[in-house]
């Protein structure tokens, strides 16, 4: 839940670094990022999949949804792991950056043709259709840029994957994808044939995101080799890739249980191998895209309290609201989709009655709430510290100007040193677009 150099003692410190000193230097709210804990996590996916895979291991691609600045993307080309972008605006990081538009991957279900030019013209390795207007639009780039595009049809295998509805991606009344099912991605296989200026690689299926089981992946892999065994028989050639998505749970809440990246290689190992011989298939590339499961819990959260409220019931119940000077702008997902955070008071300790509490927001909506119910010391006060772990995946990505309040900065620490890669935005920010 928290990161590999975060310690709980009498004060939460990252890397013999005090929340103290954090919040002194770099104001609240703050991302406090935990660089060797991202590496360290990158890596462990990567050398999960070259362990079970082999020659047939792909690209780990880092999901650049998750949260992404140049920085970051500094470290991730570091690596010598993949990037996967849905936007021209996450594009221009990675190449920002230096990533080798080899491993670079796009994703989007309504890339617009500037999108898909510049991902054209920059040589992205592999480009993942989603319709059958953008077959036809990545063949028009190609052949305007004289070149031959690498594509994965994204194909929706039919799975009601165990995650809440707003994010999970898989089952058939989705935008994403063509649906096995239904007959549309034969329709789409057929559809890219007809264009000398794309190259089918294979497939790609993304099930939804924070799935903390395996069993869906298993039957996704499933459903997608037994697409590729159709396509050799049709056609009397193999493709061969095959990029399983990702959507690895990670744990907000202390009962939460994250997948271990060799547990999920070694199922999909399996799933793979049983499912390609029952096809008579040879094994293809095997990629994967962990975003959540690398940054989510390498990054944590720092608000100060701001006030506290108690608040009687209607069954005659006492709640304590205590409100941060964050809330919904820097994280967006509880009001989004009910997603459950934990969190501590980190710039003391307190031996004072833990009692029910609500921690809230500073923005004008009723849904602005951080945590809905957890039990926290009675004697939190203004000016108080409260830290949230596991903010690093879609915490700053999603953040917002709501109320025209600036977004918060992104500490990165390693080896006892704390810099901003990402600085907090300023009222001038906020009035530099007017005109």
């Amino acid at each position: 839940m928290w990161s590999s150099n975060v310690q709980l003692g009498s004060e939460l410190s990252i890397s013999s670094i005090g929340v103290t000193t954090l919040a002194r230097e770099f104001g609240t709210p703050a991302f406090i990022l935990d660089e060797e804990d991202f590496r360290n996590r990158a890596l462990s996916w990567n050398e999960a999949l070259f362990s079970a895979f082999g020659n047939n291991a792909g690209t780990v691609y880092y999901a650049a949804k998750a949260f992404i600045c140049v920085e970051v993307a500094r470290w991730i080309k570091d690596l010598g792991i993949g990037i996967d972008v849905c936007t021209a605006g996450e594009l221009a990081v990675a190449l920002k950056a230096g990533i080798d538009p080899a491993k670079i991957e796009v994703h989007g279900n309504n890339k617009s043709v500037f999108e898909i030019e510049k991902a054209v013209s920059n040589n992205v390795g592999t480009i993942v259709v989603d319709s059958l207007f953008e077959i036809v639009r990545v063949a028009e780039a190609a052949k305007k840029f004289e070149k031959v595009q690498r594509i994965l049809l994204r194909l929706t295998p039919g799975i009601e994957a165990h995650t809440h509805e707003s994010i999970a991606t898989a089952h058939e009344d989705v935008k994403f994808g063509f649906s096995i099912a239904s007959g549309a991605a034969w329709r789409a296989i057929e559809e890219v044939r007809k264009h000398p200026n794309l190259e089918l690689r294979g497939f790609h299926a993304h099930i939804g995101s924070q799935i903390l089981e395996t069993d869906a992946f298993a039957i996704s892999a499933q459903r997608l080799i037994a697409l590729l065994g159709q396509y050799r028989d049709a056609f009397s050639v193999e493709l061969p890739e095959l990029d399983l998505g990702g959507g690895y749970g990670v744990e907000y809440l202390p009962q939460d249980v994250a997948l271990t990246p060799e547990k999920v290689m070694q199922e999909l190992l399996q799933a793979v191998t049983i499912n390609c011989s029952a096809h008579n298939l040879a094994i293809p590339k095997i990629s994967i895209e962990p975003g959540r499961s690398i940054v989510g819990p390498t990054m944590f959260t720092i608000y100060e309290v701001g006030t506290i409220k108690d608040v009687t019931l209607e069954n005659g119940a006492n709640r304590r609201y205590i409100s941060v000077d964050g809330g919904m702008s820097d994280n967006l997902r509880p009001a989004l989709y009910g997603a459950q955070y934990t969190a501590v008071l980190a710039n003391r300790t307190s031996s004072a009655e833990k009692i029910s509490s609500r921690v809230v927001g500073k923005h004008c909506e009723t849904g602005d709430i951080v945590i809905k119910e957890i039990d926290l010391e009675s004697d939190i006060a203004p000016g108080d510290l409260l830290a949230t772990p596991t903010t690093g995946a879609y915490g700053r990505s999603m953040a917002t100007n709501y109320n025209h309040v600036p977004r918060p900065p992104v500490i990165a620490v390693k080896n006892g040193n704390a810099r901003i890669i990402l600085r907090r935005e300023t009222e001038e920010d906020l009035l530099g677009l007017d005109i």
